[in-house]
């Protein structure tokens, strides 16, 4: 017989499912159903996420709050609503600075529900991925695009931020180069722009030592054909999703190996 105390002592409402399943053989076996599922629809979320459509995040995250209320996951549940309410509203900003919370308690409890159906309990962490010792700069005059970035790579590598080209060169000057994998940065910024950074770069003779891409809400073919003049990697326009920037990212580490 199942140990129902693991569940009650995690905070699961057994009592609010047993109105909908009647008695817990029922909730057994569609918990087993479920978690034969669950690891499919956060896959699908994360992808979700990471294309900025949140019309396809908020309906995916519907389902997740609907399955956790049935299972007494109450707290989560209020999680996925909550990032069901952001997909609704098309707020990419919020879904990606509470992403992370919300896959650690899903998980977390996740685990819980596999502990009691004697299931074998994986380590969900990706710290094996986690590569600290390589540092990313962002280089943008907006927080909301320098924290959105940040939190992207958060956890993963370390991320430096600067909001004007003179922060930047700052920032390169006293950071080892083997270090430096990549530099994202803005064009058109108060105080010191980025094109002086590339300037910085090219008397420096940096661009073989630090690879850098631009990332800009400058959309005309001039400003555009004079950074490439520079041997940048590559140009993003804003606004940009989140796997726009993860693949842009990975071309300019790229050049640094």
């Amino acid at each position: 017989m199942k140990d129902v105390s693991i569940l009650t002592n995690n905070g699961v409402d057994v009592q609010k499912s047993l109105e909908l399943f009647g008695d817990m053989a029922t909730y057994d076996q569609m918990l087993e159903d479920f978690l034969k599922e669950v690891d499919g629809k956060l896959e699908e979320a994360k992808k979700y996420k990471e294309e900025a459509d949140m019309a396809n995040y908020a309906i995916i995250v519907h389902s997740l709050k609907s399955d956790c209320k049935y299972f007494g996951l109450m707290n989560l549940a209020d999680m996925f609503y909550q990032h069901e309410l952001a997909g609704k509203s098309n707020d990419f900003y919020y879904v990606t600075a509470n992403y992370d919370a919300l896959i650690k308690e899903a998980h977390k409890m996740i685990n819980v529900l596999k502990k009691y159906m004697g299931v074998e309990v994986s380590d969900l962490d990706e710290a094996n991925n986690i590569i600290k010792d390589k540092t990313i700069l962002v280089v943008d005059d907006s927080n909301v695009i320098r924290n959105f970035v940040q939190k992207i790579f958060d956890g993963k590598y370390d991320v430096k931020i600067a909001k004007d080209g003179e922060e930047a060169i700052s920032i390169v000057a006293n950071t080892p180069h083997e270090k430096l994998v990549c530099i994202l940065l803005d064009l058109n910024m108060p105080n010191v722009d980025g094109f002086a950074v590339l300037e910085y770069f090219k008397a420096n003779n940096l661009y073989d030592k630090v690879p850098v891409s631009i990332i800009t809400g400058i959309a005309d073919e001039a400003t555009l054909n004079k950074a490439f003049a520079y041997p940048i990697v590559d140009v993003i326009q804003k606004p940009f999703n989140e796997l726009m920037i993860k693949n842009v990212v990975e071309k300019t580490i790229a050049r640094k190996k």
